[in-house]
């Protein structure tokens, strides 16, 4: 993999963060790009885009704010949540997920065409970083990054997603932690799987 895709990728999500920022001042810096690119949010579920980067400006304008928009460890986005989502652009469904709350919001058309420019540019950084990660050992995917508990403090383990085995077993399992290898069912001998 280039070295220097990631910071490629990293400058793009910065500027495309300045970018929301021209819209809403009080929205903060971004930390640190980098940590952008990682591992997988059951709370949120969706690959990084701009789309992702709006939910992510929508914590960042709680924080801003000192408004707590999610609970659970960071898995559910309360109303306080929608709310600002709302102002960033974004919609969301009539009713709360049961586990996530509001978290699954989705683009407007109107905030499509705002940042069609900003959108254009980090799809296409995104794009080059997926085809230098092509061939690596876990496939080319292009993960999503971690979601809230980053934020609230978790102790470390990162959001736990449902895993099942072969005979319908169940655990909790952060999903970095089965990457690594696989765990079998004490009972059928199959691995677990993230459902």
């Amino acid at each position: 993999m280039s070295t220097t895709q990631p910071l490629v990728l990293a400058a793009e999500l910065a500027a495309a963060w300045s970018d929301i920022q021209a819209y809403h001042r009080d929205l903060p810096d971004l930390a640190s790009p980098e940590a952008l690119i990682g591992e997988s949010s059951s709370a949120c579920g969706t690959q990084l885009g701009f789309e992702r980067l709006l939910h992510e400006a929508a914590h960042g304008l709680a924080a801003a704010r000192e408004i707590r928009d999610t609970s659970r460890a960071g898995r559910y986005h309360n109303r306080r949540f929608l709310l600002l989502a709302s102002e960033l652009g974004l919609a969301h469904p009539v009713e709360p997920h049961a586990s996530s709350g509001f978290s699954q919001v989705t683009m407007l058309a109107e905030t499509q065409e705002r940042y069609a420019a900003t959108i254009e540019r980090l799809e296409l950084a995104l794009g080059a970083h997926q085809q230098a990660v092509a061939g690596t050992p876990d496939g080319g995917v292009l993960r999503a990054f971690r979601g809230p508990a980053a934020r609230h403090g978790s102790s470390g383990g990162g959001v736990r997603v449902k895993a099942v085995c072969g005979c319908g077993r169940n655990v909790r399992v952060v999903p970095s932690v089965l990457a690594q290898a696989s765990i079998v069912c004490g009972a059928c001998q199959q691995p677990f799987k993230i459902t």
